[in-house]
């Protein structure tokens, strides 16, 4: 901290060593690309770069101090305040154009992208050797979710913890987001990024949340929560990768120690790519499955054949007594119809080939036959033959 000659108070940061020396280069970068026209889109601001120098060979900065507060992920409670407006503040971030980010050269990174780069992480990770089976196998099958990875990229801070937001009272003294000092990963990306903090404040998971979801302008993204529990825990994976690469022994063992706890309080928990059901919803959901008693009529209604077409081919009442006699359908097969190539009628037994080439029958349920031709071959049988398939196709939508 520094007070200039006109009492004016500003931030020099100097980078400690070559890694802390290029994030500072893209955080000059990102803040130089935040135009006055953005800068006047958001409700907070964001430090202005006031002066760049050298300090033994590294990049300093000289920039603008933001008054305020911070609060950590852990002690941030719930309910309207300190959750609420930094869910409110992500949000309008998020919302920013693209061509923010485009226009000053930053990374823009597509869905697919984002998605193979948590594979390409995970297979590093499992490549130490050191990575718990329950982990791998848990988020293979959140990265082969083809789901999960079904969103609008944007505007994003590149994983911003909420001790980036500076915060004040306003004159009800509710605390209000006022500004923002992580700007270096700016970027395009998944907005979840953004979010996988969440992990950390269990209190206030839900009021960020719906403050990010009401006051963001995007498509409803419904595994936003998903994948943000994904890039929180994928990031004790790149704690291992780092310290396997850089052969550091001390951080290659408190990265194990932490993902063998992380398996063992994830064991019993539903995939990731699977959005938590409330007692709400489970309510609702049964509210709307009908009642036993409920009478449907199942009869095959087609336009081959009608219950109330009957009487108009008799005259003799007596015939409304003679019982029906029912059709035979036991040996019919997909095979023995003629039908669409591909087309399975419905309930019809389905062949499949399974993993070692050879073909497996599911079971059948419903109607799985037709009028076996083969027990008589006069003209009148084969054609009753064909109109039942005729009827059938039509019935199940495989004409």
């Amino acid at each position: 901290m520094a007070t200039l000659d006109d009492d004016r108070r500003v931030v020099v940061r100097v980078p400690v060593d070559a890694e802390a020396d290029a994030e500072l280069r893209n955080e000059i970068r990102a803040l130089r690309a935040l135009s006055a026209g953005v800068r006047g889109v958001l409700p907070f601001a964001a430090p202005d770069v006031l002066g760049e120098t050298t300090v033994e060979g590294m990049h300093a900065l000289v920039q603008t101090m933001l008054p305020g507060y911070r609060v950590d992920a852990a002690h941030i409670p719930a309910g309207r305040g300190v959750a609420t407006t930094i869910g409110a503040a992500l949000a309008r971030v998020h919302d920013l154009p693209v061509s923010v980010v485009r226009d000053a050269g930053l990374a823009l990174m597509t869905a697919g992208q984002v998605r193979d780069e948590a594979e390409r992480l995970l297979d590093r990770a499992e490549a130490t050797g050191r990575l718990p089976f329950g982990l791998l196998r848990r988020w293979s099958a959140a990265v082969a979710s083809e789901s999960l990875w079904r969103f609008e990229t944007t505007v994003v801070l590149g994983g911003v913890e909420p001790g980036s937001f500076v915060l004040e009272d306003d004159d009800d003294g509710v605390p209000t987001v006022t500004g923002l000092l992580a700007w270096g990963g700016l970027s395009v990306g998944d907005p979840a990024v953004d979010l996988r903090w969440l992990a950390t404040a269990p209190n206030a998971r839900d009021d960020v949340l719906d403050a990010y979801t009401t006051l963001s302008h995007r498509a409803p993204d419904g595994l936003l929560a998903e994948r943000a529990r994904l890039h929180a825990e994928l990031e004790f994976a790149r704690w291992l990768v780092h310290g396997h690469a850089t052969g550091a022994d001390s951080i290659v063992a408190d990265a194990v120690s932490l993902l063998e706890a992380l398996d063992e309080n994830v064991r019993d928990e539903p995939p990731i790519d699977s959005p938590p059901v409330t007692a709400d919803e489970a309510f609702a959901a049964r509210e709307r499955v009908p009642s036993a008693s409920t009478e449907v009529d199942t009869s095959m209604q087609t336009d081959a054949y009608h219950p109330d077409m009957g009487a108009l081919f008799s005259d003799d009442d007596e015939t409304a007594d003679i019982e029906t006699v029912p059709i035979e359908l036991s040996e019919w097969s997909p095979r023995q119809s003629t039908q669409a190539p591909g087309a399975h009628p419905a309930g019809a037994q389905r062949t499949a080939t399974d993993a070692t080439g050879t073909n497996a029958t599911a079971p059948a349920t419903g109607i799985v036959s037709a009028v076996d031709a083969s027990e008589d071959d006069s003209p009148a049988r084969d054609e009753l033959d064909e109109a039942a398939r005729n009827a059938l196709r039509r019935w199940t939508g495989t004409a």
